[in-house]
């Protein structure tokens, strides 16, 4: 049975996809790990600014919406139009990196920042990064933590992406193997998934590198789709772009609805040099988004798929919640 989605979340997520209902969203949000690469500048925060927005202004016009930050990448690419309006824009909610050991860790949210602000800029959408395994003594918090962005999100009308990071709970084992890494993508796409969220940003759910065989690169992901209660994309996790394609098409043929990806697609420009940095996103990267542009919409399951929205009458508007 497909799930009634409201007209201001269809509206931010159709803001987000492209005419086939399927994602392909440049991922920027990246904030500590970004400034790091500039620390021997004289301006850490300008450098990072500067090279946001050069990705913005060249990719996203191949991409159907792009992922923020709000320190480095809000302010300065919707402020100056690297990012035009007509592109999607969808915002980090959480607070950068984990709190607690690598083996129980944390999300939260900051004390300044909210889906209520997020809204208010005029993002499409809200994205919540949470790091659960299912077996760790903060998992419970997780759920919570979920639970709660979902609701805010509700009241605002506004879409959320759910992004999960999975890890090993056991501090003497830091490294899942690739079995231990499907179980735990899976798990968590069943717990979390049905406390709130309207797409899931999942982990490819194999460990390519000890595991090759292309078979069970797409058991897995069908595992996801059969424990999602709502739509996936696929995040690339800094793997090498000639993988993430790979992984692409085996998600996306597999049940995902497209990625939402970043350093795959751009990295090599922030580690090299800076005078390189504009010929390599408008060659190397723009090419890089187009293909996978190609194969999402060849291959990717529509949002729309698992959604309807009411039948509305003529004076529906009357009784649509307000805030």
């Amino acid at each position: 049975m497909k799930k009634l989605l409201s007209l201001g979340k269809r509206r931010g997520l159709s803001q987000c996809a492209n005419d086939h209902d399927v994602f392909n969203i440049l991922a920027l949000d990246h904030r500590q790990a970004i400034k790091k690469v500039f620390g021997d500048q004289p301006d850490p925060y300008a450098e990072a600014v500067k090279f946001k927005r050069a990705v913005v202004r060249t990719l996203s016009p191949l991409a159907t919406a792009v992922l923020l930050d709000p320190s480095i990448g809000v302010g300065p690419c919707v402020g100056d139009n690297s990012l035009p309006g007509k592109c999607g824009l969808v915002i980090t909610v959480e607070a950068s990196g984990y709190e607690g050991p690598a083996h129980a860790r944390v999300s939260r949210l900051p004390a300044d920042w909210s889906a209520d602000r997020i809204k208010r800029i005029g993002a499409s959408a809200v994205k919540l990064l949470v790091y659960y395994h299912s077996r760790s003594k903060t998992a419970s918090a997780m759920r919570d933590l979920v639970a709660q962005v979902s609701s805010e999100c509700e009241k605002l009308d506004v879409p959320m992406f759910l992004e999960v990071l999975t890890y090993s709970p056991d501090p003497e084992n830091p490294k899942l193997s690739s079995e231990a890494l499907t179980e735990a993508v899976v798990q968590a796409a069943a717990d979390l998934t049905p406390l709130g969220g309207d797409i899931l940003k999942a982990e490819f759910p194999v460990d390519v590198k000890t595991q090759p065989d292309q078979k069970r690169w797409e058991e897995a992901c069908r595992k996801i789709s059969q424990a999602s209660k709502i739509p996936w994309v696929l995040l690339s996790a800094g793997v090498d772009y000639p993988v993430f394609a790979q992984q692409t098409e085996v998600a996306c043929k597999a049940g995902a609805s497209g990625i939402l990806a970043g350093r795959a697609i751009w990295k090599e420009a922030l580690e090299g040099p800076v005078g390189e940095r504009d010929n390599f996103l408008k060659t190397v990267c723009c090419e890089r988004l187009q293909n996978l542009q190609s194969i999402s919409s060849r291959y990717g399951k529509p949002f729309m798929d698992f959604y309807e929205t009411a039948p509305l009458t003529e004076d529906w508007y009357k009784s649509y919640p307000g805030l």
